[in-house]
């Protein structure tokens, strides 16, 4: 059975709405919850950027889902204040949390005032990362000098089982990579053909673990709202890489997204307000092979949208 989770967007939602809106998602019926970590939003129009590592800690205590988080190590953090966060909160939580790990963007790096490296350098970076708080998260003393560097680093307070480090790939060539060292895969939605490659990149290469999906989705009661919702949330996200990673400002989301008409958006969004048609969609993802999904409805006022999930789409999915 896939487990259906609720994503909690803090580059939307100031963290203490937030806060009850997960709760609010447990008791609808939703079955896990993940975060989001930036530093900025993706547009001056979504207004928030919540630090998601003290967030956590409050959400962890005041429901009883597991939650995962995607995160950057490398630039804006040390890989062992990671393993830190990462060690602390599975401490305090056995068994329900997880990090997913990437190598980021601009929009959220740009702050430390270091030069943005190359596509391959973040990646050669993230992988040394891994390395780090794996060592760390065994209760090994770690020293490493390479693209990031670490000076006899141990953590004191750490769990017995180790979170599981996740895989956040988007395209194929990226998945099949963290199939070396991942132990499962995340994933945001496309097209069925391309989430079918992606996934079957990385098994085929040997990854191990459970493959999750981040669904972004805009429902309201009529269409002409739902796609409102989105256009105006959600049309600085509708670049492919390098843009995506490059740009380093809100600003310049905005101004590079002045021009996205809603067709644009309804291509990276599932926009409707029929909730039979959502859920057709979310069990054709299940069908995949995507053990976890997690649902961000990308408007900023999520109560009406969790009471309607709750009540008439998550019973109707497999």
């Amino acid at each position: 059975m896939t487990t259906y989770g609720f994503h909690s967007s803090h580059e939307q939602i100031h963290p203490a709405e937030l806060l009850k809106a997960v709760t609010r998602a447990e008791q609808a019926g939703f079955g896990a919850a993940m975060s989001s970590d930036h530093f900025s939003p993706w547009s001056e129009r979504q207004g928030q950027s919540g630090f998601a590592w003290s967030w956590l800690g409050a959400a962890l205590q005041a429901t009883e889902l597991p939650f995962g988080v995607v995160n950057a190590p490398g630039q804006r953090y040390h890989p062992a204040i990671i393993a830190q966060a990462i060690g602390t909160l599975g401490a305090m939580f056995p068994g329900r949390f997880w990090a997913a790990l990437g190598s980021g963007e601009a929009s959220n790096e740009h702050i430390t005032g270091d030069r943005w490296p190359r596509k391959e350098l973040r990646m050669a970076r993230l992988r040394e990362c891994v390395g780090v708080i794996r060592a760390m998260l065994a209760g090994e003393e770690v020293s490493h000098d390479g693209l990031v560097t670490v000076d006899r680093a141990r953590l004191w307070t750490r769990p017995d089982v180790p979170p599981k480090l996740v895989g956040a790939a988007v395209s194929v060539e990226t998945a099949r990579w963290c199939a070396e060292w991942a132990d499962g895969l995340i994933t945001v939605n496309g097209s069925l053909e391309k989430l079918r490659e992606v996934v079957g990149a990385y098994r085929d290469a040997g990854g191990k673990g459970k493959a999750a999906l981040q669904v972004h989705l805009s429902w309201a009661e009529n269409d002409e709202e739902a796609m409102a919702i989105a256009h105006d949330q959600w049309r600085s996200n509708v670049f492919s890489p390098p843009v995506s990673w490059d740009l380093e400002t809100a600003e310049l989301f905005d101004v590079t997204s002045a021009g996205v008409s809603p067709s644009q958006v309804a291509e990276v969004v599932n926009v409707s307000s029929d909730l039979g048609w959502h859920a057709a969609r979310l069990n054709e993802y299940a069908e995949l092979g995507f053990e976890e999904i997690y649902l961000h409805h990308v408007g900023q006022e999520q109560s009406a949208y969790i009471d309607a999930f709750g009540a008439k789409v998550l019973p109707q999915l497999r």
